[in-house]
């Protein structure tokens, strides 16, 4: 069974050296775009990821489709754009907090990508999708290609995953983002926000708020992550409760982690797992990432996410 991912991959250049981004002189060419990390991830476990997207026919589109290729993903969905370009991103380093980032996306390959784009695709063999809130403000047809895509998964019988993952400087307003993602949220099987997130797209300001205002818009299972505190879950019509986080030694960077749990979650449900084990495997994955620099490359396989079980901590 394969499993979609719809976004933007994009070049990434991570600061080898504190400070701001304007004074940085070295840097690591590496990969970012939230759901290439879920990608990946999922990979790892021994899921068949399959990314939809577009590249540009330059070094940094061929970087992305090597890594797709290298780390196991399903790249009949990717479509190499011939004249334009593929979206960057450079990320500074931090050792407390969230890390500074400046996107060089607008008129990316990825970003002009068309709801008969969509209509092209063949989704035989696919059984789950997963989108975050994130591809949707690059674009207004990246937009259009999202509920397109939801649409044709729906009329498929495809269950649907979604991460708010907000991303508020690439939207033109808070009110616009709000609306448009809580539009978007509506009948997926899943709903992923984080704490921060869910008060600012609900109005509500407990775990349990948050779940109940994603259940009357149809979502089955909603798991609103609490950080360090790990998550708590909600079944439309079954359990509820929360995880604890998992123990981490040393907090590298936050970067990704969100991408772990997600990619953990999807994993375990698509294993047919409960939801309260599926989060309990998302807390662990984004426990191992925040120990890693990297976005993704932190990202286990299922042997070493047993060793870290067994181990108690990371």
């Amino acid at each position: 069974m394969k499993i979609i991912l719809l976004g933007e991959p994009m070049g990434l250049f991570m600061a080898e050296e504190p400070g701001r981004l304007s004074e940085v002189r070295r840097f690591t060419a590496s990969i970012a775009g939230a759901e290439y990390n879920v990608a990946v991830g999922l990979a790892r476990l021994g899921h068949t990821p399959a990314y939809c997207t577009r590249l540009g026919d330059d070094p940094l589109g061929q970087k992305i489709l090597d890594g797709l290729l290298g780390n196991g993903i399903d790249t009949g969905l990717v479509t190499e754009a011939e004249g334009e370009f593929t979206g960057l991103m450079l990320k500074s380093s931090t050792q407390e907090g969230d890390p500074d980032i400046a996107y060089y996306r607008k008129g990316s390959a990825a970003s002009k990508i068309t709801p008969q784009d969509i209509d092209g695709l063949d989704l035989s063999g696919c059984g789950w999708l997963h989108v975050t809130g994130i591809f949707p403000a690059v674009s207004a047809s990246a937009l259009a290609a999202v509920h397109r895509m939801i649409h044709r998964a729906q009329a498929l019988d495809i269950p649907f995953s979604f991460d708010p993952n907000l991303r508020p400087q690439l939207w033109p307003e808070e009110r616009r983002m709000v609306e448009t993602l809580n539009e978007l949220a509506q009948g997926a099987q899943t709903v992923l926000p984080g704490i921060g997130e869910g008060k600012l797209l609900t109005g509500q300001d407990t775990p349990e708020g948050i779940a109940n205002f994603y259940h009357k818009l149809g979502a089955e299972n909603v798991v609103v992550k609490l950080g360090g505190d790990g998550a708590y879950f909600s079944q439309k019509s079954g359990e509820s409760g929360r995880e604890p986080g998992f123990p981490v030694e040393r907090i590298v960077d936050t970067v990704g982690a969100g991408d772990g749990f997600a990619a953990g979650v999807v994993s375990a449900l698509c294993e047919g797992l409960s939801l309260r084990e599926a989060v309990r495997r998302g807390n662990v994955i984004g426990a191992i990432q925040v120990t890693e620099k990297s976005d993704n490359e932190g990202l286990p396989t299922r042997e070493r996410l047993e060793t870290v079980l067994k181990a108690g901590r990371v």
